[in-house]
């Protein structure tokens, strides 16, 4: 592993905000950034060719994904935990945190606890499982399990909703669009895009410097070789309609597409 992946290490989604139970109309809304390096071989979000009932991207590498969801409601996603003095070398992809559960019939919570045990095998890392009512929590920097409580949460590189600027930003912008009746994937995508870095007496000190922690202050990241490579929204109704869209960018211009997908709920 070279300097600049110690530093940058992150193949999962970086910066998620979460609305659950909150709007009358849309039990769940999610958005979310995912930072990587930009050589790293990647599929754009569609239905898994091998697992049909699976939609998200996928890391062509290590075969797993940084977020998802199945056409009958189950929903993970991740992001890692920047600890520059605690990185492992040999450590398993935490990508697969995520697929496993969107594969497995376990119960959310169960399934947590199922990997509670070897999370320390891995590098740093959050995990959040469950469906469109329920959401569970699971990070080898904190002791336990947590439900997600109704309301806005925001998480980044550290725990839940511990407030990095990035996160106060995030979710006071999101929040303005979330309270409106209609929820549009655009104005989403608006505060997702938001490349303001915060002011050096903000910043953590996660023991990677201060000028790439200027770097990674941003929601959406701009550096060379590494930074925000799409955005994703995701929005479940009241009548169980999922409405999915991811954002990707062209890396020198961010010129964008956006891929859209649609369907209800399956039963059982």
């Amino acid at each position: 592993m070279d300097s600049l992946q110690t530093i940058y290490e992150c193949k999962s989604m970086c910066l998620i905000f979460i609305s659950l139970r909150q709007h009358p109309q849309f039990p769940l809304l999610m958005a979310a950034n995912r930072d990587e390096f930009y050589q790293r071989q990647t599929a754009v979000a569609d239905f898994w060719p091998d697992h049909p009932h699976v939609l998200g991207g996928r890391d062509l590498e290590a075969g797993g994904t940084w977020m998802g969801i199945t056409r009958s409601g189950r929903i993970s996603l991740l992001t890692n935990y920047r600890d520059l003095s605690n990185l492992k070398t040999q450590a398993p992809s935490r990508g697969h945190l995520v697929s496993d559960y969107l594969l497995s019939q376990a119960q959310p919570e169960d399934y947590l606890k199922q990997i509670e045990p070897t999370a320390g095998q891995y590098n740093g890392f959050n995990v959040l499982v469950g469906t469109h009512t329920e959401l569970f929590y699971l990070s080898n920097y904190k002791k336990g399990i947590e439900q997600l409580a109704p309301g806005l949460h925001g998480l980044s590189n550290h725990l839940l909703n511990t407030p990095w600027p990035k996160v106060a930003r995030g979710k006071e912008k999101i929040a303005a669009v979330w309270q409106q009746p209609h929820v549009r994937a655009d104005e989403v995508f608006e505060v997702l895009f938001d490349d303001l870095r915060a002011p050096d007496d903000q910043l953590p000190d996660t023991g990677i410097g201060l000028e790439r922690e200027r770097a990674l202050s941003s929601m959406f990241i701009k550096s060379p070789g590494y930074g925000t490579r799409c955005s994703t929204f995701i929005s479940v109704d009241l009548h169980n309609h999922v409405f999915f869209a991811e954002r990707t960018f062209d890396l020198t211009t961010f010129q964008h597409r956006t891929r859209s997908f649609e369907f209800d709920l399956a039963h059982g």
